[in-house]
């Protein structure tokens, strides 16, 4: 008979910190068929749209992280914290869970917080090679860190990591079988190549003016384009759906069928993204964000980068190198099949279920 578990899950903010939730949450389902679960995400944030269509209810909590430069919002922070801390004990206390499981974004510090001092067995799943400074305080008392790079003893104790890799959404993992009806699935033409630009989910301003920029540069290599240009941008750039084997997204439902259509990928390197690319196994230019703390999206690529697994061009560099990169890139046959070799070899495809698996022991050490 299943065990009626109550598993409570907190991640999100943006897709890289979702899609793994909602993995490991439809993972412990399959085993655990009778299990409660609940989600915490962050007020109007895209948790609050992405968990329900999964399937799962989600509670909000009045969360911001801290802006690098002093602003109004900081001013509120010590309110939102104060507010989503008393929040999260109240729904911890509530909903009773046998275990606590967090994947990133401002929600997850409160609710995982909450949890450990009521001695609620918690599990951290840091997805970057570097981690953010919630992670690095919430390790002191988690369980389980489930990483997915090496070196992470530096930040956490040595004794608590596991390396499972990042969880990923499964249909990638048989992407090749899926080429013909992807193609098809988005009116592309076959045997002739295809770009997908992906930003993340709210898109990536400077991928999305070169994309603009390099529009004709890409029509005269005879490429067509799925260009994923996030949900703050598609206002500014649906004009260009439909023109010069162009079609333009906010956002990608379909992410199997976008990568399986795809013969070379331009891309941020947020540790999802990078993650789902290795079990993809196509040629990727990453362009990192500098916004981001640490600059940990560089040093996610630099470690595929040093592996010849994938190439890189810095921001402040797309405008001189990107068409000479790109242009010998397409040219080179030979180049592209390496750089897709090498990135499949990093994949850590089992994620999920070894993730999955400390939760279980996890709950069965806590009865």
């Amino acid at each position: 008979m299943s065990q009626k578990y109550k598993i409570i899950l907190s991640g999100g903010g943006t897709g890289g910190h979702i899609y793994p939730a909602i993995a490991i949450a439809n993972e412990l389902k399959s085993r655990f068929p009778d299990a409660q679960f609940l989600f915490v995400g962050a007020k109007d944030r895209m948790e609050m749209e992405k968990v329900p269509q999964a399937g799962y209810e989600i509670k909000g909590l009045w969360i911001t992280g801290i802006q690098r430069q002093l602003t109004a919002k900081n001013l509120m922070f010590p309110f939102k914290l104060i507010s989503s801390l008393w929040n999260a004990r109240k729904i911890v206390n509530s909903f009773k869970p046998d275990v606590a499981i967090g994947t990133g974004g401002f929600a997850s510090g409160p609710l995982l917080y909450v949890a450990a001092s009521k001695k609620i067995p918690s599990l951290i799943q840091e997805q970057n090679s570097y981690p953010g400074i919630t992670n690095k305080l919430l390790a002191k008392k988690a369980k389980k860190i489930c990483v997915a790079y090496d070196g992470l003893e530096r930040f956490f104790p040595k004794d608590k990591i596991i390396k499972t890799g990042n969880p990923v959404r499964q249909g990638l993992l048989d992407i090749k079988e899926k080429t013909v009806e992807a193609k098809d699935f988005f009116n592309l033409k076959h045997g002739k190549y295809t770009l997908l630009v992906l930003g993340g989910s709210l898109g990536a301003r400077r991928i999305n003016e070169l994309i603009e920029k390099e529009l004709d540069f890409l029509d005269m290599q005879n490429i067509q384009i799925i260009w994923q240009c996030g949900k703050l941008y598609y206002q500014q750039y649906k004009i260009y759906n439909n023109t010069k084997n162009v079609q333009v997204y906010e956002f990608l439902n379909n992410m199997d069928f976008a990568y399986a259509a795809a013969d070379i990928v331009i891309s941020r390197a947020g540790a999802s993204s990078v993650s789902e690319l290795c079990i993809v196994g196509k040629p990727v230019v990453f362009v990192p964000s500098p916004n981001v703390a640490e600059d940990h999206q560089t040093k996610n690529a630099m470690a595929i980068v040093n592996t010849n697994a994938a190439m890189l061009i810095k921001e402040e560099d797309l405008d001189a190198d990107f068409e000479n990169k790109f242009s010998q890139l397409v040219a080179s046959p030979e180049k592209q099949k390496e750089l897709g070799d090498n990135i499949k070899k990093l994949a850590l495809v089992n994620a999920t279920k070894q993730i999955a698996d400390e939760v279980e022991k996890l709950l069965k050490n806590n009865k």
